[in-house]
């Protein structure tokens, strides 16, 4: 949105006026007639402009004998919010910033602490700024088809952007393929930068944003507070502080003010007026303030009494080493259990305040020494107890007595932490959260996938893994038991040896083996009785929503096992979001996830027929030439299919010409009518099982139209060629050709 006079909005918005003067101007009155803002043009004939709202959002003046002669536009002055055709980047001639700054909050309009602006060096690429001083995230370097550091960009089917450098401006701008999308990159009050569709019927809906973890955004929540994804409000003020202002902390996503002390802390000669001392509360697995200090101590009792006697010092950690923090502590975050990084914060509180910290408190060392003796005695009685306990509790968790087959094994967070060796072993990460390998009494390899990025209570979790639990099939990866402690939640899988369909097609490794032609078109027949499983055999439907090679699992014997399947139930309202925000997901989304419309098990369709054009190309839909010429995979292959000509070099060139032709001709056709725009005409999974099985013949599919509004194809560089790129189109063009499927 393009706001003027964002620092001081009209009140009443009823009754302003916003007009076009003789002079050519266009002005902002507010109730009283007074002029409070104007476009300020001098040196028009009279008479001689007029103002257009433009299909793009842009609010321009221009000659009414010359419309594309623009006087003033609003893309030139950016506020929070860049739209398709607008620029972003940086006038050479006045050396000035065509920046986007936040709102001050979600209801104020004025200018925010949060900015992004092209790199004022020269540098082709974007920095996230707090205070247009610190800057805590940047994009990477432009190269020519995405920005380094957002890999995401690859494969995105929606947007193409632009990058324009001379002696006068460089700028970014982008455009959207397909000119029904409505969108906009907005610099949010959170501090991230977000790209948001707008999806009839439901609102803005969030396409992707950065940084990815809202508290990478440098000091979101002000001084004294902590950031948390699990909590609804991010932010949270430490025991002891309380918020700065109520209302915009609380109501107004507003955290910069952060928090005050509740209790002054009495620093002179540590004594209160109730003869109480000011202490330190011990927090645990703390991401520790930015800008410590360091002190040359021996000890953390010497640590503890040089912040204890130094009015300034805030707070303390000693880990070896001793580091201290004078005034404000900002870019605090409480982390969980096993996240690492984090380590112990002393935080100095008045004595009344420790006293309400239910025994959490630190002593000053006044006492240290007899409550470290005491403790120690306390500590080796507990200690033999606590392992006698340990032992018990692990066989009763992980023997014989809980393996009951057909059950799911409830597990505690420590029991993942001891089989995962402190989850060390990461063989995978997708949009739900990070793999770990893990080993079990016995020596049974598990997979255990930590959950990321939702809050679903714990009651519906447990029944939404009760029921994926108890889904079983040759090619589904079998849940084997779960974690539900706390916020944390892990589910535990059988391990795939073979790994992921993606890592033995994309990759050149010798540690891959190229898969033959025989073990791919099985993996595509198991991969869709899978899929038709989840969609015709259980109680209800269950619609994947992400299926790509990377969600395909290979057991020893190359056996597919579709993985992730249920996490849309798991994730519930979150799903959405992290959908969106996963990477190598953009290319297989059925264009109907942009129109509004509900989604259907034939979005999963849709996603199979372009895993299935890679199983047989044996390289991405979209990859970059290094010429840097775009080329699209599936529309050439698509041309070819409905043409009814010789497939044979959509086939993988690595194997050698060695296929069963009658069997890749059932699979490119298949893949063809899996991806047609309209989703009546694709197959069901069921009738994709049939065709491949070969109960069914297939006719030649049309090309869907999405495809048809790709630019020419070179054929030759194709053919030449072992690699393809993609700059994806996306059309809401749907197909009029009916076309059947017949039976044998």
């Amino acid at each position: 949105m393009e706001l003027a006079n964002r620092d001081k909005p009209i009140s009443d918005k009823s009754s302003s006026q916003l007009k076009l003067l003789e002079d050519g101007n266009l002005v902002l009155f507010d109730s009283s007639k007074t002029r409070i803002w104007s476009t300020n043009l001098t040196s028009i004939t009279l008479n001689s402009t007029e103002a257009v709202l433009l299909d793009s959002g842009n609010l321009v003046l221009r000659h009414k004998l010359n419309s594309s002669a623009f006087i003033w536009q609003s893309f030139d002055h950016q506020t929070n919010t860049w739209l398709p055709g607008g620029k972003l980047g940086l006038n050479k001639l006045t050396n000035t910033s065509q920046m986007l700054t936040s709102w001050k909050n979600s209801e104020d309009p004025a200018m925010g602490i949060f900015s992004c602006e092209l790199d004022p060096a020269g540098s082709s690429q974007y920095f996230l700024l707090w205070n247009s001083s610190q800057r805590y995230w940047t994009s990477g370097s432009w190269n020519g088809h995405i920005f380094s550091l957002v890999p995401e960009m690859e494969g995105n089917n929606y947007f193409y952007y632009s990058y324009v450098s001379n002696q006068n401006e460089s700028y970014f701008t982008y455009n959207v393929y397909n000119t029904s999308i409505i969108t906009r990159f907005l610099m949010d009050v959170t501090g991230q930068v977000k790209q948001l569709l707008w999806l009839d019927g439901v609102g803005w809906n969030l396409f992707w944003s950065q940084p990815k973890q809202i508290c990478d955004v440098y000091a979101l929540c002000g001084a004294f507070s902590t950031c948390n994804e699990q909590n609804i409000h991010f932010c949270e003020c430490l025991q002891g502080f309380t918020p700065h202002s109520t209302a915009d902390y609380y109501n107004l996503s507003d955290w910069s003010g952060g928090c005050v002390r509740r209790t002054p802390l009495h620093c002179v000669n540590n004594v209160s007026m109730n003869g109480g001392k000011d202490g330190f509360l011990a927090m645990a697995n703390m991401s520790l303030p930015i800008n410590p200090q360091s002190l040359a101590v021996e000890s953390a009792q010497a640590c503890e009494l040089a912040c204890l006697n130094n009015c300034s010092c805030t707070a303390y950690a000693y880990d070896g080493g001793c580091s201290v923090w004078k005034g404000d502590l900002l870019n605090l975050q409480q982390l969980s259990e096993g996240d690492g990084g984090g380590g112990n914060l002393y935080l100095k509180l008045a004595a009344s305040e420790l006293s309400k910290s239910g025994g959490k408190k630190k002593r000053p060392i006044t006492g240290v020494i007899v409550g470290v003796i005491s403790g120690v005695v306390v500590l080796l009685l507990l200690g033999s107890v606590l392992v006698l306990f340990w032992r018990r509790r692990r066989r009763n968790v992980f023997g014989p007595s809980n393996q009951i087959q057909d059950s799911l094994v409830q597990f505690s967070y420590r029991d993942l932490q001891i089989a995962t060796k402190n989850f060390s072993e990461q063989v995978g990460r997708g949009g739900f959260g990070c793999v770990f390998k893990g080993t079990l009494p016995g020596l049974t390899l598990v997979a255990v996938k930590k959950l990321e990025g939702f809050s679903q209570g714990e009651k519906q979790f447990r029944s939404e893994v009760s029921t994926i639990g108890m889904i079983q099939h040759i090619n589904l990866v079998r849940l084997r038991g779960f974690c539900c402690q706390g916020t944390k939640r892990l589910l535990v899988y059988d391990f795939m040896p073979k790994g992921s369909l993606d890592s033995h097609l994309f990759h050149d490794k010798k540690d891959f083996e190229i898969i033959d032609w025989k073990t791919r078109y099985q993996i595509a027949l198991g991969t869709a009785r899978g899929l038709t499983y989840l969609h015709e055999k259980c109680r209800d439907c269950i619609i994947h929503c992400d299926i790509k090679p990377e969600n395909i699992l290979l057991d020893a014997e190359f056996c597919p096992m579709v993985a992730d399947f249920g996490m849309a139930k798991l994730v519930g309202r979150e799903f959405s979001r992290v959908l969106t925000s996963m990477r190598g997901t953009f290319g297989y989304l059925a264009p109907e996830w942009i129109s509004g419309v509900a989604i259907t098990a034939k979005a999963d369709v849709y996603s199979y027929g372009m895993m299935l054009f890679e199983l047989i190309s044996g390289r991405r839909n979209s990859n970059q030439r290094g010429d840097l010429k775009v080329r699209y995979f599936p529309t050439w292959a698509a041309k070819k299919i409905s043409e009814n000509r010789e497939v044979i070099s959509l086939l993988d060139y690595r194997l050698e010409g060695n296929v069963d032709h009658a069997e890749l001709t059932r699979a490119c056709r298949v893949a063809c009518w899996c991806i047609q725009d309209d989703e009546v005409h694709r197959p069901s999974m069921g009738l994709v099982v049939q065709m491949l099985e070969g109960v069914m013949d297939v006719n030649p599919p049309p090309l869907p139209r999405t495809l048809q509004t790709f630019a020419e194809i070179n054929e030759d560089a194709f053919k030449s060629s072992s690699i393809w790129g993609l700059q994806t189109h996306i059309s809401q063009a749907k197909s009029t050709t009916s076309s059947t499927i017949s039976m044998t």
